[in-house]
């Protein structure tokens, strides 16, 4: 993609007086990190990237930021949001689109076609992070590391994103603005994780998640972090019913995570950030991708897709099968 080109774009938008900011991503300041930004004026746009580290999904500030009422004696601003969407992360824009967690018309899109990002936890294993911010870039065979004054070449199957191997849409699927040329969809891998929890029998199952949810430290950064874990009153935060005690022991994580899971059946858009930023390395994304292919199969049904579509679970019909049902 032509940097020049986005922060060009970016400077136009935001110069616009419809406009209140733009999300997109800047550089950190150290190692692999890359920030979200919000930019309210020409001269922000001149900081943004994006880059194979460029791989949170900004979708989840649209109904963090963006929340009313306001405080007593302030108007809301209702000028527009523009937000930089991954193809992933335009699904969730989508999803919250069909739920009507946010408007179609408070929004500026700009898509932004994905080659697939790193796993920034592969790259420092062995390439460690160092105070000086890094920079990568996508080359013709994979991505182009600087650091430290020297560049290596990495490795595409070596160093990229389990969700990037198994993404089916890595170019937008909504945008008012498009940055570059679409990408060609790469063939998908296998998805290991699911299938190696599939081979287990239901006892080994069992322990396998008995062990990961154990790890579990209740931090809620899984949640937080999700675009579509966005409910202002949380059941799984209610105390007067006590749906989920905030206790942390096996009982009460595997609660919280099966909540979860099944709360987002059928809206789970395969963005990996719950994985991503759990402390504890617990492979949510295996129990989130189990549930999404369960639903494409059986129900045919995929979130995010198309900003027509009702939401899944509004889509029940009395004579559907039950044959698969136990």
């Amino acid at each position: 993609m032509d940097l020049e080109k986005l922060r060009e774009t970016a400077a136009e938008v935001v110069a616009r007086e419809d406009v209140k900011y733009l999300l997109g991503w800047k550089s950190g300041t150290f190692g692999y990190r890359v920030a979200p930004g919000f930019v309210e004026d020409t001269a922000g746009a001149a900081e943004l990237i994006f880059s194979p580290l460029c791989t949170a999904n900004l979708a989840t500030y649209l109904t963090l930021v963006e929340k009313l009422p306001v405080p007593r004696g302030q108007e809301p601003d209702q000028r527009k949001v523009a937000v930089m969407v991954k193809g992933c992360d335009s699904r969730a824009v989508t999803q919250l689109l069909v739920e009507k967690g946010i408007d179609r018309d408070d929004l500026i899109i700009i898509g932004c076609p994905c080659p697939g990002m790193v796993d920034p936890a592969l790259l420092a294993e062995k390439y460690p992070e160092t105070e000086e911010p890094a920079v990568v870039k996508w080359s013709e065979n994979g991505f182009l590391l600087a650091q430290n004054g020297r560049e290596t070449n990495l490795a595409r199957d070596e160093f990229l994103a389990v969700k990037c191997q198994l993404c089916r849409y890595p170019n937008p699927v909504v945008s008012d603005i498009m940055l570059g040329e679409p990408v060609e969809a790469w063939e998908l891998a296998e998805d290991k994780g699911v299938t190696e929890v599939e081979g287990k029998d239901a006892d080994e199952r069992w322990d396998f998640w008995v062990e990961q949810f154990s790890k579990c430290v209740r931090c809620y950064s899984c949640r937080n972090v999700c675009p579509l874990c966005y409910c202002e009153d949380c059941v799984l935060d209610r105390l007067n019913p006590t749906w989920v005690n905030r206790s942390v022991n096996i009982s009460e994580n595997t609660a919280f995570n099966i909540a979860r899971a099944f709360h987002l059946a059928g809206r789970c858009i395969e963005c990996g950030e719950c994985e991503r930023v759990c402390p504890a390395n617990i492979p949510l994304g295996r129990l989130n991708r189990k549930l999404a292919r369960e639903v494409r199969d059986k129900y045919g049904f995929e979130p995010g897709v198309d900003p027509e579509a009702e939401p899944f679970q509004a889509s029940y019909k009395p004579d559907d099968p039950e044959d698969f049902i136990l």
